[in-house]
């Protein structure tokens, strides 16, 4: 009887032991997996300083900063992590065994009502880096562009014009509204896998006001400002209402969705951190504004020394880059980082 006491005690404590085991796995295996999205260099704090931005900042604690989407919110003041502030202290802390970023700031530096606090508050990119691209440039697709209307010329007979200036187009205008876009195609895209034409870059050239139509469809419209001369050709197209967002939430690209870098907007070939790129997805591939692709640059071409073929290495990542604004076919990216140069044709997958 002891001995079967003895193997019933032993069975049970070995049971318990095997319980709490299997009870602490999940809790170890989230653990282990929330702990490596922080750097191990990262801080307990952080000061806000002036300039920094909300990837910048995430990047000091997360080793994939475009996921602070799902690190910030612990302290109850701060609903909007869009609403950080020069000076504002930055602190990680854990809950429920996940990290979390929270702020904290020195009230009497802080009064409850402020002034223009959207203006004073820091953005989630550099918006210095893409603001031109989101005024002054465009893509069109082909139906568009020849439906827009096209200068024939300025005042005097001058073919080229600038602001204060009278140009006459012909055509009927896309939208009737007064302020319109003087554009010029600057490139077109094709898909570089499909060859499927997916459309014009523009490159906004100057504003103009319209003053009058006539009959055989003659716009009459005075340039109130350019940035280059205004030449026969050039397109008149409604001018964006777009307003200058600097609210990005960061998010992994939609499943499934891969692409190619199709230009650099700067005009050269390689770009590196804070340049601007084209890729070849828009819209019609469910693509939004802070969406995130991982970079990969495309394998070098080798000999092998034994059988004398040419062949690809395997393609390696070398940054990431998040949209920012998306037509129909095509979007315009921020490089966000980098640690090889970034070029045409390289593969953007998801991160």
């Amino acid at each position: 009887m002891e001995g079967t006491r003895e193997l019933d005690m032993k069975n049970l404590l070995c049971s318990l032991l095997a319980f709490v085991m299997l009870s602490l796995l999940p809790v170890q295996a989230e653990t282990r997996k929330d702990t490596l999205l922080l750097r191990d260099d990262h801080p307990q704090e952080y000061v806000v300083v002036k300039g920094d931005t909300l990837w910048h900042i995430s990047g000091r604690f997360l080793k994939s900063p475009w996921k602070w989407p799902e690190v910030w919110g612990v302290n109850p003041q701060v609903d909007n992590p869009h609403l950080i502030y020069p000076g504002d202290i930055i602190y990680l802390t854990w809950v429920d065994g996940k990290p979390r970023l929270g702020v904290k700031r020195d009230s009497s530096i802080y009064p409850k009502a402020r002034v223009s606090p959207l203006e004073q508050a820091i953005h989630a990119i550099p918006l210095r880096d893409i603001i031109s691209f989101l005024n002054d440039n465009r893509v069109l697709s082909e139906d568009l562009l020849k439906k827009a209307p096209y200068v024939l010329g300025g005042q005097s007979e001058r073919i080229i014009a600038g602001a204060g200036d009278r140009i006459y187009a012909r055509g009927t205008l896309l939208e009737d509204q007064r302020r319109q876009g003087i554009y010029r195609a600057a490139s077109e895209y094709k898909d570089p896998d499909t060859e499927e034409f997916l459309g014009y870059e523009m490159l906004k050239i100057a504003d103009a006001d319209v003053v009058a139509h006539s009959k055989d469809e003659i716009v009459t419209l005075d340039v109130v400002k350019s940035h280059k001369e205004v030449r026969i050709l050039d397109r008149v197209v409604p001018t964006e209402e777009v307003r200058i967002q600097s609210v990005f939430y960061p998010k992994a690209s939609p499943e499934g969705v891969e692409g190619k870098v199709l230009s650099v907007l700067s005009g050269v070939r390689d770009a590196g951190q804070f340049n601007v790129v084209a890729l070849n997805r828009g819209m019609r591939e469910g693509l939004e504004a802070g969406h995130v692709f991982a970079i990969y640059r495309k394998g070098e071409l080798i000999k092998d020394p034994v059988t004398n073929e040419m062949l690809n290495l395997p393609p390696e990542r070398s940054g990431e880059l998040m949209v920012f604004k998306v037509f129909e076919k095509v979007s315009y990216g921020l490089i966000m980082q980098s640690t090889n140069v970034v070029s045409i044709g390289d593969e953007l997958r998801e991160p």
